[in-house]
């Protein structure tokens, strides 16, 4: 399979561009790998860990004679960059980006493409709650699943091109419709995040629990729900803003659901509970044999010892 391309654009280089820019490096996916970032600092720190040749902070310079550009900033940033490379992306080149809602991406690039590039929007499943250039890492992809969403006059070619591309650095690969793809990430990623967010917060504002205590005995629960909670905020706001009416579907059966667990254990229907209990995990279950977690106790988290 063909998949070098001769200059990859990154626009942004934070978590995922990053490790985008790592991994096409590692596997020789691009002659030519730059960016373009907002502050100096971050473009900066790009090119001291030698992950692009070049770093710019007008991505119109960043995308020309780019055969391959992909959006790796907020959602919210979209309409405003798309119109600014438009007049400057080169004729064949394939327009993408990293974004987890797609509708919201279609809407915001798609009208702004001229007609001699091939626009596939793109979501690479995949991610930590760390976020910046050094945040990334190559395995990042490995084994992860990468969902595109072609649009109408998505070349065919274009689609295989980028598919082998994403294949190359690790990921399954998978084609889904950008609608279908937004409701099943609001069930997935975005209600955990929300949900996340919310607790958290609430742990915070209790006036009966100090702080001290919430940290004391955060090696329950509540501590992966911190990792969650630490997010990048800019990304995860343009996230639920851009992916509403698919978050507040999934939200109104998520509060059924919960109102059903209130009554259970107001009634103290130990049944029901041990039921509902027993399917979801039974679904953690799947969830490992899919390759999509590890086994290992404690979520998988490598603890230093005394020596270390």
């Amino acid at each position: 399979m063909t998949v070098k391309f001769k200059r990859l654009a990154l626009i942004g280089i934070g978590l995922i561009g990053s490790s985008i820019a790592r991994s096409v490096r590692q596997h020789e996916l691009a002659e030519e790998i730059v960016c373009a970032a907002r502050t100096s600092d971050t473009r900066r720190v790009a090119l001291e860990l030698g992950i692009v040749d070049e770093a710019f902070d007008d991505p119109k310079d960043a995308v020309k004679g780019a055969d391959l550009v992909i959006f790796c900033t907020p959602i919210g940033t979209y309409s405003t960059l798309a119109e600014t490379i438009a007049p400057v992306l080169a004729e064949g080149a394939i327009v993408t980006d990293v974004g987890s809602v797609k509708g919201a991406a279609v809407k915001a690039i798609g009208p702004h493409m001229p007609s001699h590039v091939d626009f596939i929007p793109g979501h690479p499943v995949a991610g930590t709650e760390k976020s910046g250039p050094a945040a990334g890492f190559a395995e990042l992809f490995v084994g992860r699943w990468c969902i595109l969403t072609p649009v109408e006059g998505s070349s065919k070619a274009a689609l295989k091109r980028l598919s082998d591309f994403w294949a190359a650095m690790g990921s399954k690969v998978e084609i889904m419709d950008p609608e279908h793809h937004d409701l099943v990430l609001a069930i997935t990623s975005h209600i955990p995040h929300l949900i996340a967010y919310n607790i958290v917060g609430t742990a915070d504002d209790l006036e009966d629990v100090t702080q001290s205590e919430v940290i004391k005995y955060s090696a329950g629960g509540f501590r992966d729900f911190t990792r969650i909670a630490a997010s990048d905020p800019t990304m995860w706001r343009d996230v639920f803003l851009h992916n509403k009416d698919a978050v507040l579907e999934m939200l109104g059966r998520f509060s059924e659901d919960l109102t059903a667990l209130q009554r259970a254990i107001r009634r103290e229907d130990g049944e029901t509970l041990f039921k509902i209990f027993s399917r979801t995990r039974a679904i953690r279950r799947e969830i490992i044999d899919a390759g999509q977690e590890t086994p290992e106790p404690d979520f998988g988290r490598v603890h230093k010892s005394d020596d270390d």
